[in-house]
């Protein structure tokens, strides 16, 4: 009797081991649990082990996939977006003139001894302002490069007629002027120059002038300007200095240069006339 109920148990082992995976035994009877958890635990743990490294392959397969990194490819496009900015660049023409700009994409020259000297954009206001409005002749030297330029010249100063002023109608002096042009910088500088020196026991005395004058001054200002002479001497000259930028002028540069030596010389000229209160600087301008 024992041998045969032997087997009889180890065929529900068997059968319990395969049915193990659905729990269908561990449901229906109780006492064949321990004999159940037993044969699981030693069954189940090699199968289970190896599914679970199966499992764990693709899965680092998946981590190791590179398609979800590769959405950088979306910030290629963003880096390609100032690209698009780059896009304009034909808008600006070899002097950064926009396109709306009155001289974008012009090139202007003039002919020299040395042959045709490029004329910039600044220069060329200038020369249109000096030669073409004024009717001067062309005076405007031209720097190596084309990157700078001058203009010097000459006008006579004479005072008011309202006899509310220091200096009259009969007062009249010389004034020498330099305009100088920065293409870098787009940038028109004038230089009024009283041409006499200024003695040197009236430097404190003009010193003073200037420091009380310049405040109520408007337009540019007024300066003591030192230099050496040929004999190595030096020399203290009474200027007007004002600037003004044509970057960004669009339209209108010849125009703003001629305001500029317009509206400069009519607060020079009220400057010089408060100075001459003092006699003794009016005795000096007008020697």
């Amino acid at each position: 009797m024992a041998t045969k109920k032997s087997p009889a148990k180890k065929k529900v082992a068997t059968k319990v081991v395969k049915k193990a995976p659905a729990k269908k035994a561990v449901k229906k009877t109780v006492a064949k649990k321990v004999a159940v958890k037993k044969t699981v635990k030693k069954v189940v743990k090699k199968p289970a082990a190896k599914k679970v490294v199966a499992k764990k392959a693709p899965a680092k397969k998946v981590v190791a996939k590179k398609p979800a990194a590769k959405k950088p490819a979306a910030k290629k496009a963003v880096k390609k977006a100032p690209a698009k900015s780059t896009a304009k660049s034909p808008k600006v023409d070899q002097y950064g003139l926009e396109q709306d700009d009155e001289f974008h994409g012009l090139y202007f020259a003039k002919s020299t001894k040395k042959g045709l000297v490029e004329v910039k954009p600044c220069t060329f206001s200038l020369m249109y302002w000096w030669k073409g409005l004024l009717g001067y002749p062309d005076m405007i030297e031209i720097s190596k490069g084309s990157n700078t330029a001058m203009l010097q010249f000459e006008s006579t100063f004479g005072g008011g007629d309202s006899g509310e002023t220091e200096l009259t109608e009969k007062d009249v002096l010389d004034i020498d002027h330099i305009i100088e042009v920065d293409e870098e910088e787009m940038l028109i500088s004038l230089y009024s120059y009283v041409p006499i020196p200024v003695p040197e026991k009236l430097i404190g005395a003009l010193g003073l002038a200037i420091l009380n004058i310049n405040p109520e001054t408007r337009y540019g200002s007024l300066e003591l300007c030192s230099t050496d002479n040929e004999e190595g001497e030096t020399e203290h000259f009474l200027r007007y200095r004002v600037a003004t930028y044509l970057r960004g002028i669009k339209s209108g540069k010849v125009e703003a240069i001629e305001s500029m030596v317009t509206n400069g010389s009519e607060f020079f000229g009220l400057a010089l006339d408060a100075m001459c209160v003092n006699k003794s600087i009016k005795k000096w301008l007008l020697s």
